[in-house]
């Protein structure tokens, strides 16, 4: 697993050259043709320029410029110097699925200084900050996504890419997934490729939706790895003759789909999960760091949101009812609880199912200890998604924050006045409200700086507001004729 290196440390390893000339041999005899070092936008859109292989060292020391003009969240009028992108020497991807181009993440500089506006130097900054404290965030990210076919016949024009994935019950679906098995093969040997160790596939709830899930990494390592995710189902896909999207919620009538992140604290020099502790009093096998943390999350939860769950679309998969198989597996509620998918904090417990392993398993439960926030969805910029919910921990273990007992009943079938008697609020039900939320809260300034944090919100207001100011197909078949 990378440790995460600090702008200075990036520029100091770019530097070095002999590492450089390695690397380069190594792609040119793999058959790199063009490197691509990219960064993202606010949105967590990656961007780039290509440089001929040739070029690499120049590239690894900072050559490519950049107009912040251009882009959303950066902060940058057309009079201002370029950015430079100063990539991460230990990060080179090679694209399975394009062998001849490889692609490498990086920080946005600016006149030799980290730029305030770089998402990855957001995350970054807080992972400085935990490993003052001796602690290291690791994060495994349940990656979701439909993959669609263009129909102009099917409402909203979009379909299921394949006619013959149209049950009522698709979750885990053997016959859904074999019919997907050549395109799924190409997705998981890309994973596998890279290095990610794909643990396990499915068809999910929803008609030509799928869930991969592969090894956790450190923080920074797995936000690399979901932007080039995204970027790999794209062009996968394409192929096919398909898209994916990352929509939250393509379909009314379907399950949602998220991006659920799943977070452990390590000790930073050994490695060693500390999340665990066997003789937790409130039975979820945590300890007391754990519990620390998710008070911070709990006490900042709308705050994050906006940015976990970043869109208009995002909001209509955060809610109670609505799927085609009864809940949305969404939570909607700021609690927590064990193994209890009605939460916006799942705690799993892994529990022995060979007889006589129960010792063994009882260490894994240690070793394994993580918990889970639903509140996430593919459209998430990861840098600075992961950077909120690492703030808000650290925050929950300077200020020993309290996250109360678990809950253990059904969410969605408490009453209101039962969630009131319990101290349970709900989640910010529009991207209005949860931008609300994240200007009131002082979280977001801290991890993003008072430039970057101003721009997302006046991103994301007018974002709500164009949505807000068009006029939908339902409200022309509702109103038109009506009154």
């Amino acid at each position: 697993m990378n440790e995460l290196k600090t702008g200075a440390q990036i520029e100091a390893s770019a530097s070095n050259s002999p590492p450089r000339r390695e690397t380069m041999n190594t792609l040119i005899e793999k058959g790199v043709e063009y490197v691509m070092p990219f960064y993202v936008d606010v949105h967590g859109i990656p961007k780039t320029k290509t440089v001929p292989i040739d070029h690499f060292d120049r590239m690894m020391r900072g050559s490519e410029l950049f107009t912040g003009a251009a882009l959303d969240g950066l902060g940058q009028g057309p009079h201002d110097d370029e950015l430079a992108v100063l990539p991460d020497p230990d990060r080179v991807m090679q694209l399975p699925w394009r062998p001849n181009v490889a692609i490498v993440p990086g920080q946005l500089m600016y006149h030799e200084q980290a730029y305030e506006m770089c998402s990855r130097s957001a995350l970054a900054k807080q992972i400085d900050r935990a490993a003052k404290l001796g602690l290291k965030l690791n994060l495994g990210i349940e990656c979701e996504t439909y993959i669609v076919r263009l129909d102009p016949s099917a409402p909203n024009g979009i379909a299921p890419n394949d006619p013959r994935d149209n049950i009522s019950k698709a979750a885990y679906d053997v016959s859904l997934t074999l019919i997907n098995m050549e395109f799924l093969n190409d997705v998981v040997s890309s994973m596998n490729q890279l290095g990610w160790k794909v643990h396990s596939f499915d068809h999910e709830d929803a008609n030509g939706q799928f869930e991969f899930d592969f090894t956790y990494a450190d923080a920074m390592t797995m936000a690399d790895r979901f932007v080039v995710w995204r970027l790999m189902m794209k062009e996968l896909a394409r192929k096919y003759g398909w898209e994916a999207t990352m929509m939250a919620k393509p379909y009314a009538d379907r399950t949602g789909s998220g991006a659920h992140f799943n977070m452990s604290l390590a000790d930073a020099k050994t490695g060693e999960n500390i999340s665990g502790d066997a003789s937790d009093t409130r039975g979820c096998g945590l300890s007391k760091r754990a519990y620390q943390f998710l008070g911070g999350l709990k006490k900042h939860a709308a705050a994050i949101v906006a940015v976990s769950c970043p869109t208009v679309n995002s909001y209509k998969r955060l809610i109670k009812t609505g799927s085609m198989t009864g809940y949305t597996w969404a939570p909607i509620f700021i609690s927590y609880g064990g193994n209890n998918r009605t939460h916006m904090f799942r705690v799993p417990m892994l529990r022995p199912h060979i007889e006589g392993q129960q010792n063994s398993a009882a260490h894994e439960n240690l070793s394994s200890a993580r918990w889970e926030c639903r509140a996430v969805d593919p459209c998430t910029n990861p840098y600075l998604a992961a950077a909120m919910f690492l703030a808000a921990g650290l925050d929950g273990i300077e200020q020993d924050l309290d996250p109360g007992d678990p809950q253990l009943l059904n969410m969605y079938e408490l009453s209101d006045q039962e969630l009131a008697s319990r101290g349970i609020s709900q989640l910010p039900q529009t991207l209005l409200d949860a931008i609300t939320a994240f200007e009131k809260d002082d979280l977001g300034r801290r991890v993003m700086g008072d430039a970057l944090f101003k721009s997302y919100i006046d991103l994301k207001k007018a974002e709500w507001w164009s949505y807000h100011q068009s006029i939908s197909q339902w409200e022309v078949d509702h109103y038109l004729t009506k009154f």
